[in-house]
């Protein structure tokens, strides 16, 4: 099965090697979404897809100048915003980008001699004129200076933080009561990457159990970054501990892949799990295949994999998307064998999983919003060959502060 999605998955590929053609304001707007994430090879590959469609789309070739900015390159983002000045010369957003590059490179010459050439073209701009007198003050007093650091600190950052909670529950056909799921994560966005601590609730087979995680994102350099997680639980209703991790590699024209595992242990028994991803952009589109590999003593091995489309909207905040799942999936749900609890991962029941998503916002207000609803046919524990439905639904709220 694992084969059969691949092969979907490259003749994608294949077709998406066409040139750019989606919504160059929509891809403009994920592209900013992805660099304040800190993806800024992600979002010059974006970037650089419009401007093959559309070479003179200012607003694209000032955030590509500014991504090489904030990533502290300021040679190589010299470059783009000399490109554009010297074309554009009364774009007042791409001068003030052009000075403060400079700034944070700490070439205050260069800083002011570029705010005076401005100031040529827009006279008596005040946010430009403002930006002059900063830097010449910063000669004199040091304080000035230290705020100006301070400055590139937060620009090249772009830090972000939030809090989400979020609830689902599972209807089945037959035999099982509902299930349902609940928690709150925090989302803290550092400079060395994202740190996601998280407490997850569930109900099951009328079994109340908590588990403790923990989600690391540290970033190594521009195109490699890691996923890292822990979870803790007393409860029999998850593994007591369970440990995962991914390195991803950002490639050119969009492409991303990685490589990872994860490790479940249970009260009588441990299971680890084999997997990773391949990945790509196109335009306002996302596609990724993510097969899992489980070995198991005296036997084949299990194998499944979980096919993921989206398609972003206004920005990379608001997508429509659908996940589908076939084969021997290693989720992490449990279910009752006679009167025992055991883990579906250690039965490698058979499953097949449809789940469609849709994240959004409204305007002028920093929540996010995501709806899901999927239906798994998948085998009874205790029934081999036999098979139940279930529907799952559920929402997430998240807000930035």
């Amino acid at each position: 099965m694992g084969m059969i999605l691949l092969g979907s998955f490259a003749s994608h590929l294949n077709a998406q090697d066409m040139a750019y053609s989606g919504d160059p304001d929509l891809s403009l707007r994920r592209a900013m979404a992805l660099a304040s994430d800190g993806r800024r090879e992600e979002a010059r590959d974006t970037l650089h897809n419009i401007l093959h469609q559309y070479p003179d789309y200012t607003d694209v070739k000032n955030l590509i100048a500014k991504t090489y900015s904030w990533d502290g390159d300021f040679d190589e983002a010299r470059k783009h915003f000399n490109r554009i000045t010297s074309d554009e010369r009364k774009n007042k957003e791409v001068w003030v980008a052009a000075i403060r590059n400079e700034i944070f490179a700490l070439n205050r010459s260069t800083a002011l001699g570029l705010a005076n050439k401005a100031l040529l073209f827009l006279p008596g701009d005040k946010e430009l004129d403002s930006l002059r007198n900063r830097i010449i003050n910063s000669w004199n007093e040091p304080s000035k200076t230290s705020q100006l650091e301070a400055e590139k600190e937060v620009e090249t950052n772009k830090r972000s933080n939030s809090v989400a909670i979020f609830s689902s529950a599972d209807i089945f056909d037959v035999v099982f009561d509902p299930m349902y799921y609940s928690g709150v994560e925090f989302n803290f966005g550092t400079k060395y990457g994202k740190i996601i601590p998280r407490i997850n609730y569930s109900n099951r087979f009328q079994i109340d159990g908590t588990q403790y995680e923990i989600d690391l994102y540290p970033q190594f350099s521009k195109k490699v970054y890691a996923y890292l997680n822990y979870g803790y639980s007393q409860s029999e209703i998850y593994p007591e501990h369970r440990v995962g991790g991914d390195l991803y590699v950002n490639l050119p024209k969009g492409f991303e892949t990685s490589l990872g595992a994860r490790f479940l242990s249970f009260t009588d028994s441990d299971v680890a799990i084999f997997t990773g991803s391949a990945g790509v952009y196109k335009g306002n589109y996302y596609l990724s295949l993510r097969p899992y590999v489980t070995p198991r003593k005296n036997s084949t091995m299990g194998i499944s994999g979980v096919l993921t489309a989206r398609k972003y909207l206004k920005d990379a905040n608001n997508y429509i998307g659908i996940n589908a799942g076939m084969g021997f999936m290693p989720e992490f749900r449990q279910f009752l064998a006679n009167t025992t609890l055991v883990a579906e991962t250690l039965l490698f029941v058979e499953s097949q999983q449809l789940m469609a998503e849709y994240q959004f916002s409204f305007k002028d207000n920093p929540s996010l919003y995501r709806a899901h609803l999927g239906i798994t046919r998948q085998e009874f524990v205790f029934a081999a060959g036999n098979y139940f439905w279930a529907i799952s639904a559920g929402l997430r709220y998240q807000i930035g502060f």
